[in-house]
């Protein structure tokens, strides 16, 4: 018999906070459904989750530079070139110098590439749908409203307070 899954929620407490059993719980949720994909993508198209990003951001634009990449992707240039050079020797994607930029490249699709990514997209959006299909449509509707006004009430992160060696500079408390 195969052990329990062990998840984020499994270190609480009955008395914790339940704004951390919240959390903990949206965390496990996301793990999960993540977790799924990548095996989903590794196992039917051979793909990892870092160049499915890649691929569905370039799908969106026709062409983006490398350093527009990396900061959609939020990972480092290295990482994105690392990506490009694989795709390109596999005929995902071409290089192309910027007009107005000699030392950016941009990267954008092949034909080949968007038909291959068109199929993986719409597979994608299967498994998505499939994963969150124990929520009827109303209930995904009111749990995206309140994961909206959750986002929008994150906000800006709010300044760091004064750190204790700032007070002792100051001798202010």
């Amino acid at each position: 018999m195969d052990a329990p899954a062990i998840d984020h929620e499994t270190r609480l407490d009955a008395d914790d906070h339940f704004a951390l059993k919240l959390w903990l719980r949206i965390l496990t949720c996301a793990n999960l459904i993540e977790g799924r994909i990548r095996g989903n993508l590794r196992r039917e198209f051979d793909c990892t989750l870092p160049r499915f990003d890649l691929l569905a951001q370039l799908e969106r634009d026709d062409g983006l530079k490398m350093s527009e990449l990396s900061r959609r992707l939020m990972v480092t240039g290295g990482n994105v070139t690392g990506l490009a050079d694989q795709l390109q020797r596999e005929g995902w994607l071409v290089r192309e110098p910027v007009a107005d930029d000699r030392r950016a490249m941009r990267l954008r699709l092949t034909d080949d590439g968007r038909a291959r990514f068109a199929e993986m997209a719409r597979t994608h959006e299967h498994w998505v749908v499939d994963l969150l299909g124990a929520l009827g449509r109303d209930e995904q509707q009111q749990l995206h409203a309140l994961l909206g006004k959750l986002k929008s009430g994150l906000g800006d992160p709010p300044a760091a307070p004064p750190s204790a060696t700032a007070h002792r500079r100051t001798g202010r408390r």
